[in-house]
C-alpha cells in the first residue's frame, strides 16, 4: 500500500518585488530559506521556523524575472526530512 504523497504547504503571493510565502501546511516547518537562480537578487535572509498561517516575505530584484529567475524554497518537517520546491517567479 502506498503513502499519499506529501503535498507541499506553501503558497506563493507574487506582487513584485514583493513575494509572500505562506506556510498552508497543517504543521510547523523549520529551516526555511529561499533562494534564487537566474538574474534576480535576493537579500541574504536567515532560515526562518513557519507555523501554519505564518509567512515568510522576501524582495526580489531584477528585469523579467518571470522568464530569467527561478525560486527555490528548502525547508524540514518535524520529523528532520528535507524538501525542496521550485516554483517560478
Amino acid at each position: 500500500m502506498y503513502e499519499d504523497a506529501y503535498r507541499v504547504p506553501f503558497r506563493l503571493e507574487r506582487r513584485p518585488p514583493e513575494y509572500r510565502l505562506v506556510n498552508e501546511g497543517d504543521e510547523p516547518v523549520h529551516g526555511v530559506a529561499v533562494t534564487v537562480h537566474g538574474a534576480g537578487m535576493l537579500a541574504a535572509n536567515s532560515p526562518a521556523k513557519l507555523q501554519p498561517g505564518e509567512a515568510l516575505e522576501v524582495t526580489i530584484s531584477g528585469e523579467r524575472l518571470e522568464r530569467a529567475s527561478i525560486l527555490v524554497v528548502r525547508w524540514f518537517r518535524p520529523d528532520g526530512v528535507e524538501y525542496l520546491w521550485r516554483a517560478s517567479l
